[in-house]
């Protein structure tokens, strides 16, 4: 009995006769057909006149099996995906990604937003998903930098952007990734203005007690500005031992836990005498309330506020009383405690505890300059190991 096959996967028909396949176009016997169900088992079936119904039959299952397939189905739920999203614009796409983003806290989410509105927005939020590309990307960043948009922001803007074309190119939106060979911003931290001893001096001397102490928090326990703003007694753990518990909220105003800690979780710092000295002194002045020595300057029922001291520095500035170079901001004084620290050979590994950083990553990418030449003493003491 002779067979006929088609195309790999399709089966075959035949005609159950003594008459040879050259004869079966005049044979009154019928076509028979034979394939595998999508179970593998063998299947037979007669009764088609032509060989043209026969392949036609054999087509049917065989298409029939292919969409049943679940790489057939995975490939038309990609295909609806494209078709969905890929002509949203980057601002529709952007708005259903962020709602996505539930673990979020309020402050980063205030901060995303600034940066979609002020930053992203503005440059791509009208283009359409499909047509973002390694050219578009850097298109984006050439913008920022030919607005002057500083070099930390272009960072954290570009990550935004990044986070959200990687969630779409996992849908399957691109065939390739549009970040694919792009150049990211690169913050330089050594543009970061530290201030030497003798400024911290002159930052002392300028202000109210309340911006003394403030720069007293920062510069000598590494903490953040909402974490000052949170200063408590009761967190005095030992004669050098501040516990940092918790932070006032930029965006609730209100206590609330540490950026990358859970509810209840802590950090140990340094706590220097100076530091301490300082503490003491200005509860001695000025008295605290459960513990916090800050409170808003119109509501001692509401914590103090950071952009309070934000603001003072801000006027001490226009005024000239506060002397600091082009480029020293807030944050410097943070940047202070770890160059402190560092250039004293505390290792980095306590540094990144002591100063909140997710991970130590963080804590090399920012300061990995102010280490000491580690790698040139480790050569010394090597060449001194081997000469003996």
């Amino acid at each position: 009995m002779a067979t006929k096959r088609l195309a790999r996967g399709m089966g075959s028909f035949f005609k159950d006769c003594e008459h040879p396949m050259s004869r079966w176009a005049n044979c009154p016997h019928f076509y028979k057909v034979r394939y595998r169900d999508p179970a593998g088992s063998q299947v037979e079936e007669s009764g088609f006149e032509t060989s043209d119904k026969a392949i036609d039959r054999l087509t049917t299952v065989y298409k029939a099996r292919k969409a049943s397939s679940p790489a057939n189905q995975a490939s038309e739920a990609m295909i609806e995906r494209i078709a969905k999203y890929g002509h949203m614009s980057f601002e529709e796409y952007a708005t259903e990604w962020k709602a996505g983003q539930r673990h979020l806290g309020p402050g980063t989410v205030v901060s995303l937003d600034s940066l979609l509105q002020h930053h992203i927005y503005p440059v791509v939020g009208s283009r359409r998903m499909s047509t973002f590309d390694p050219k578009v990307v850097d298109s984006f960043i050439r913008t920022m930098e030919s607005n002057g948009v500083g070099l930390a922001t272009q960072s954290n803007a570009y990550d935004k952007l990044k986070s959200i074309l990687l969630d779409a190119h996992r849908l399957g939106i691109f065939e390739d990734s549009p970040l694919l060979g792009v150049s990211p911003p690169q913050y330089d931290p050594k543009r970061a203005v530290i201030p030497s001893p003798q400024q911290l001096r002159a930052l002392r001397r300028t202000g109210d007690d309340v911006f003394h102490l403030l720069v007293d928090l920062m510069t000598g326990c590494g903490l953040r500005n909402g974490e000052a703003a949170a200063i408590n007694l009761n967190n005095i753990v030992a004669d050098d031992v501040y516990r940092v518990t918790e932070q006032v909220n930029q965006v609730t105003k209100q206590y609330d836990r540490l950026k990358h800690r859970k509810i209840g979780e802590y950090r140990d710092v340094p706590l220097p005498q100076r530091t301490k000295n300082a503490i003491e002194s200005y509860a001695e002045k000025h008295g605290a309330t459960d513990g916090y020595l800050l409170r808003h300057p119109r509501d001692s029922g509401l914590p103090f506020q950071p952009y309070l001291f934000q603001n003072q520095w801000q006027r001490l500035r226009r005024r000239g009383e506060l002397d600091t170079p082009q480029g020293m901001v807030i944050y410097s004084l943070r940047h202070y405690f770890a160059s402190n620290c560092l250039t004293h050979n505390i290792p980095i590994t306590d540094v990144a505890e002591w100063m909140g950083h997710k991970n130590i990553d963080v804590t090399f990418k920012i300061y990995r300059h102010l280490m000491p030449g580690s790698v040139g003493t480790a050569v010394k003491l090597l060449d001194a190991g081997l000469a003996e």
